[in-house]
């Protein structure tokens, strides 16, 4: 690891200086009683106070996100330093932690980022989406979190946990409407007896798209054909059953069961270089994304969208053996089924229509013991993990204009044409025989993952104000990857004497090639708190993540000519990362604050890119560093007014050797250099029964890259400027009768600004371009009942 031994002091000496200038003692006491409230988090699988936790940690409960408008999980990103989450659709989400990025939709890649709901993995990135509703808290844990999250979390992690049922009863319900048709329902309902309590959760969200899409229209290229939906429209319905099995005092068991349907009109991917029809190249402006004439029969689907399933079911046993003994059981599943059907080359063309099939299965069952002793805290326990999965890509479009629109049939003739024609050459090619000369194909990926690991963490008292922390997870993985195609000669290169796909795969005629591996190592941590004062602490940390080997499998030929397995074994991703900070509060916890600094060293450095054919692979990039900082405040002003301001610096490249390829010097994708928010929420007391209540919440990003090359496609820059955000909310409450009545607006100024880039398209020389959501308005109602 470079330059840890002599960063260590540096970081120390800063985390002093900045403990001493935040936690001077204040001796006079505000007028008013109020506190921010102490959130409690599990991120050390135990129940601690968030200052008490030697690592950077950004926690919310359901209240405060709730009081701020943030119900979607993208939108944490707007307050959570060191955190992006790219939502492009719900089967393609992204989740950023300090600049290291987790979205590869491949069975054959491991993910970076732990996603953990009710404490169980689910980092798949077509099943890590989930609907935002009835939430207890939200913690993300930034650095690698390998020792008690699982080689998943090789950068950080985000724990959501769920409201659990309680034997008061309770309910709440929530309507809204908003511009875009927008609708909303939401709720819950508990209630139960000292042995056993149930709840009842739900949420149901729709909204009109924000990008017109003409496709099928009067004056589009395919008025005959199917009238596609405006894009970014979306559908999403979820429930969550859960019951509370409470025979004694000392057991406590959760079963939850979790259901979620999205069907979105899917992406707006836009061609940077071919206009629509009487339209422009602005990602903004309207769309013909017409699709494939044969989707149902290739793609699965007559139109392009998303129509994704998911299920989860928990169950949590905790057994307080002795006042000092504990054990956990966690067992969960969890599937998703998702079929997400795009327009590639984001044009009215037959060019690049393709979808994506992915399914998946989880199984994990955890075994861990806690014992408190006076001294010595001790974890241990051992994790079980399995998952099969798939990822279909079936393929569309007509050869003539997919040759043409890459420029390999000579003709001068551009894709489409000024008037938003396109150019099919079929008739000409085969002298009027033919009008068309459909063509389909498809790739499939599938992994299987067994991940048996032991873990065992120990927190030792040195005195009243130093505590030390050292834990190891062994890990050992069982993988099998497998590969297949379906590509069929295209008539056309045929007809020219050169047979082949269109396609540069080698067709495996849909038989299943599969390779498979055994891997393991060791993963430790070494923490160190410090208790300055009883209001400020400040903490060291080296730790280890990993982000396991990938076992690439593809189709290539032997000298014979017959079709064998390609396997290419990407090597595990190393970091060290080494971190220190400090976190307090002052006048009488009216403040509070963290700030930490951090270095990170990678060791193969796995970049997710796409080959010509369109397909996702993982390869090595080499070393890479990253250097960093974040902040995060929070007060209460007065009787009224909650602020919070959070700010982060990543300074994150692949280093600059030469032994790191043409990649050598590039910054990380989807990475700002600065991120920042800041915020203010309101409530004031109009009466003994009203009160007034508001937020206003300012983000920042500094520019991005979308992709690895930091570079332009087809003279067409693939990165997007820096980007502010402001989001208000204002409304009248009810105490007494327990109602509430908000107007809301996201977008406040409705700022353009990209969310994606490049793309499948620009595997082909066509990038598109995702515009990100308008100004969003509403207003909803909420009504309380019971306790």
């Amino acid at each position: 690891m470079k330059h840890t031994k002599s960063l260590i002091p540096r970081l120390s000496k800063l985390s002093i200086l900045i403990s001493a200038a935040l936690s001077v003692q204040v001796n006079a006491q505000q007028a008013s009683d109020q506190q921010i409230e102490q959130i409690t988090v599990t991120t050390q699988k135990r129940v601690q106070s968030i200052q008490d936790v030697p690592a950077s940690i950004s926690a919310y409960n359901g209240d405060f996100l709730d009081s701020i408008g943030v119900g979607e999980l993208d939108t944490l990103s707007e307050i959570t330093p060191g955190l992006v989450i790219q939502e492009q659709s719900p089967n393609n989400p992204g989740f950023v932690i300090r600049g290291i990025t987790s979205d590869s939709g491949s069975s054959q890649a491991s993910p970076r980022v732990s996603i953990y709901y009710n404490g169980a993995d689910i980092s798949r990135s077509r099943g890590s989406y989930f609907e935002m509703f009835d939430i207890q808290r939200v913690e993300v844990v930034k650095g690698p979190q390998a020792t008690l999250f699982g080689t998943a979390a090789s950068v950080g992690a985000l724990s959501v946990i769920t409201n659990k049922p309680e034997e008061d009863f309770s309910a709440a319900v929530t309507i809204g409407a908003g511009n875009f048709a927008a609708k909303q329902v939401k709720g819950y309902v508990t209630g139960g007896n000292d042995t056993l309590q149930g709840r009842f959760a739900f949420s149901y969200r729709e909204r009109d798209g924000y990008i017109k899409n003409i496709a099928g229209e009067e004056g589009s290229q395919s008025v005959d054909g199917t009238q596609q939906d405006d894009m970014h429209a979306i559908e999403r319905t979820a429930y969550r059953a859960s019951l509370r099995f409470t025979p004694n005092e000392a057991i406590t068991a959760d079963l939850t069961y979790t259901h979620e349907e999205n069907q979105d009109s899917g992406t707006s991917f836009k061609n940077g270089l071919y206009a629509p029809t009487g339209g422009d190249t602005s990602p903004y402006s309207f769309v013909e994304l017409s699709g494939s004439p044969y989707s149902a029969e290739v793609l699965g689907a007559e139109k392009l969208g998303v129509d994704r399933t998911t299920e989860d079911l928990n169950l949590t046993v905790e057994w307080l053996i002795s006042d000092s003994l504990t054990f956990t059981s966690v067992s969960a599943t969890r599937s998703f089924d998702s079929l997400e059907i795009f327009d590639g080359d984001g044009t009215q063309a037959w060019f690049l229509e393709f979808a994506e099939d992915a399914q998946g299965d989880q199984f994990s069952q955890e075994f861990r013991l806690l014992h408190s002793g006076e001294k010595l805290t001790t974890i241990a326990g051992i994790s079980y993990f399995t998952e099969d999965g798939s990822q279909a890509v079936p393929f569309s479009t007509e050869e003539s204009i997919y040759l043409n629109c890459l420029g390999a049939l000579g003709t001068g003739l551009p894709c489409i044409n000024a008037d938003g024609s396109v150019n099919q050459l079929t008739p000409a090619l085969t002298e009027g025989a033919l009008t068309e000369i459909p063509y389909a194909a498809v790739f499939s990926n599938f992994g299987e993952t067994y991940s048996l690991s032991v873990f065992a963490d120990f927190t030792y008292a040195v005195s009243q104000d130093l505590e030390l922390t050292a834990g190891i997870r062994y890990i050992s993985e069982d993988k099998t990857s497998g590969y297949s195609s379906v590509a069929p000669d295209s008539f056309i290169l045929t007809s020219i004497g050169a047979p082949g796909p269109l396609l540069p795969v080698v067709n495996t005629d849909g038989v299943v090639l599969e390779a498979t591996d055994k891997f393991n190592d060791w993963l430790p941590r070494f923490n160190m708190l410090y208790k300055l004062s009883d209001n400020t602490n400040i903490y060291a940390t080296i730790s280890k993540g990993r982000r396991s080997e990938v076992l690439d499998v593809s189709s290539t030929t032997d000298e014979d000519g017959n079709v064998v397995a390609d396997v290419t074994l990407v090597p595990a991703e190393i970091i060290w990362n080494a971190e220190t900070g400090v976190k307090g509060q002052a006048l009488n916890r009216t403040v509070t604050y963290s700030a930490s600094v951090y270095y990170q060293d990678y060791s193969d450095f796995q970049v997710t890119q796409q080959d010509d054919a369109g397909n996702f692979f993982t390869a090595n990039a080499g070393s890479a560093t990253n250097f960093g900082f974040e902040s995060e405040v929070r007060a209460l002003v007065g009787d009224n007014f909650d602020v919070f301001a959070n700010l982060a610096y990543i300074d994150a490249t692949i280093d600059d050797d030469s032994a790191n390829g043409e990649l050598a010097g590039n910054r990380f994708r989807l990475q700002p250099e600065w991120t920042a928010s800041t915020g203010v929420s309101y409530n004031q007391e109009l009466s003994d029964n009203y009160s007034l209540t508001g937020s206003l919440i300012y983000s920042y990003r500094s520019d991005i890259y979308f992709e690895p090359d930091n570079a332009p496609i087809s003279g067409l820059d693939i990165s997007e400027d820096a980007i502010s955000l402001v989001n208000a909310r204002i409304g009248i409450a009810n105490q007494e009768s327990g109602w509430n009545l908000s107007l809301y607006a996201s977008n406040l100024f409705d700022k353009e600004y990209l969310v994606d880039a490049g793309n499948t398209g620009g595997s082909f020389g066509n990038p598109t371009f995702v515009a990100g959501p308008p100004r969003f308005v509403g207003i909803d109602f909420s009504m309380s009942f019971g306790n």
